[in-house]
């Protein structure tokens, strides 16, 4: 990996800088990193692992997919941040239990198994690991419970909160996001506007009424 992006990498994750140098040096110089497009698919369901993404920039959708179509957003891996599902994968020696695809152009360094063993031997580096494991369970965590327990008008108000005032996204990338249908988001968003929260229109939306989808969430 040329020297630029080592710079990039060490800046997004300042921990790596624990480790001795010539080992980091050695290390960074025989991994690879890429470049990809948005829409990129990265990895899939019950494919092998290969290797643990660390993100220089950019943004990577990590969800779960179902057989009738339907997919789950799980969360999202931006600069600095770490892959549950390829963590998994990667230490478990198991398949890929969801898909990643970059939401814009982003740019990668991917660590294999030997290596990332080997930094984590270092105390700082084991507790980002396992710390930002931990931080990335507990959002799964709320995901199942929200699923499990909320309607699904209350995840669409959250959702929609999550996203600022003006929203660029078609009904199908919000029920995406949901894991539901796109007929079941398009019924409530017309529901919404006809009580006067939202506008509608065409892969956008406007909030009006912030919050009334407060209350709706509560």
């Amino acid at each position: 990996m040329e020297q630029a992006r080592i710079d990039d990498l060490i800046a997004m994750y300042p921990v790596l800088n624990t480790l001795p140098p010539p080992q980091l040096q050695a290390d960074l110089a025989q991994l690879p990193s890429i470049d990809v497009p948005a829409r990129t698919v990265l990895f899939r369901e019950d494919q092998a692992c290969q290797g643990f993404p660390f993100v220089l920039h950019g943004q990577v959708r990590v969800a779960r997919g179902s057989s009738t179509g339907k997919e789950l957003e799980l969360y999202r891996v931006t600069a600095g941040d770490i892959c549950v599902v390829s963590a998994g994968c990667l230490f478990g020696s198991v398949s890929m239990t969801a898909h990643g695809v970059s939401t814009e152009p982003t740019r990668l360094c991917m660590v294999d198994r030997d290596t990332l063993l080997r930094w984590t031997d270092s105390p700082d580096v084991r507790m980002f690991v396992f710390g930002t494991l931990a931080d990335r369970m507990a959002e799964l965590m709320e995901l199942v419970e929200a699923v499990a327990f909320q309607r699904l008008d209350q995840r669409l108000a959250r959702t929609l909160l999550g996203h600022g005032s003006s929203i660029r996204a078609t009904h199908q990338e919000l029920a995406d996001e949901l894991g539901t249908a796109r007929e079941m988001v398009s019924r409530l968003l017309k529901r919404f506007e006809q009580q006067g929260i939202v506008e509608l229109h065409r892969e956008q939306l406007e909030i009006r009424d912030p919050r009334a989808l407060r209350e709706l969430c509560s």
